[in-house]
């Protein structure tokens, strides 16, 4: 199989405290643009700062495809923009062979080749068109007529999607899921948050007027920074008890679950929990970090039991006991 590699982007070196100042100017200017919606501009930024990518659910209208374009905007980083629909194919995404002017075949790439890549609702496309982005996500690179061709970095999917119960959905599987770092849903504003909207965003896009803080050399040194960051035995040893407690047991809240978080939510606990550090001030790991994003890690990673809806347990009411619980024995 060939390889076509990309020239990396090298990583610029960022201090601890610089690292930490970014941080906090991309999530001020974001929730300039999203009203309202702190704790989600958090996650987002969490993420996307632990190399990862990040699937957000909500109703048309809530400002998901707004957080995705200030973002964007906001890590001065090139992004493209995929429409979701039921007759997306896969090489409208990865890309396609063209007949160049010397009469031979030449690759065009898709939109996947890009720093950022907005998928907006990608649960109306279909199964098939869905599957385009594996590869992509976890091994970062696309293969096409036996050609490996590697995606430029930094390389984040924020992906958008309706509540599966709308019509014209088709639902991710878990192994796409299980690519996303984090899966977030966006609560309605509040009155005083669609009061705020009136004045920032009614007659013009706020992510529009966003300029850049930083580039993608930039954010590869923040991410880097980021994995400098101590894990203590005691934070170790924790993640792996909070990831066990999600397998299907007998008795306490497990008993309901069908399947459990993979180590790759593991791996996802760590990474995520280590950007937190770094927001708060922090050069080492502490158990609240790990705790802060334990709901979006998971939440899209346990399945329930049949037994469990019938009992009126959700996913979501069934993790809070989970982390409840592993909460108490530390």
């Amino acid at each position: 199989m060939t390889q076509v590699s990309n020239t990396p982007v090298a990583a610029t070196d960022v201090s601890f405290d610089d690292s930490r100042r970014l941080l906090e100017s991309l999530r001020a200017a974001l929730n300039r643009t999203v009203v309202g919606q702190d704790a989600l501009v958090e996650h987002v930024v969490t993420a996307l700062f632990a190399g990862g990518h990040v699937l957000i659910e909500g109703l048309p209208g809530l400002g998901k495809t707004q957080l995705a374009k200030g973002l964007a905007a906001s890590l001065g980083l090139p992004g493209t923009r995929v429409q979701c629909t039921p007759d997306l194919m896969p090489s409208d995404i990865t890309g396609t062979e063209v007949i160049g002017a010397g009469g031979q075949f030449e690759f065009r790439p898709g939109p996947v080749f890009s720093e950022f890549v907005l998928v907006d609702e990608i649960n109306r496309a279909t199964p098939r068109a869905q599957s385009a982005l594996l590869e992509a996500m976890q091994e970062r690179q696309v293969t096409h007529a036996g050609v490996t061709r590697r995606l430029p970095e930094p390389f984040h999917v924020l992906a958008t999607q309706n509540p599966i119960d709308l019509e014209g959905t088709y639902p991710l599987p878990e192994a796409q899921l299980d690519r996303f770092l984090f899966k977030l849903s966006v609560p309605y504003p509040t009155r005083h948050s669609l009061r705020a909207l009136l004045d920032v965003a009614l007659d013009a896009e706020p992510a529009e007027a966003l300029k850049p803080i930083c580039n993608g050399a930039t954010v590869l040194g923040v991410i880097e920074r980021c994995r400098s960051v101590l894990i203590s035995e005691r934070c170790k040893s924790a993640a792996v008890d909070l990831i066990l407690a999600t397998q299907p047991a007998s008795e306490g809240p497990a008993r309901f679950i069908r399947f459990g978080a993979s180590p790759r939510a593991l791996q996802a606990l760590i990474r995520a929990a280590r950007v937190r550090a770094v927001m708060a001030g922090r050069a080492h790991l502490d158990v609240e970090d790990i705790a802060s994003v334990a709901p979006p890690v998971l939440s899209h990673r346990v399945l329930l039991r049949f037994e469990g809806e019938l009992d009126g347990s959700t996913e979501q009411s069934v993790l809070e006991d989970l982390i409840r619980a592993w909460r108490s024995r530390l």
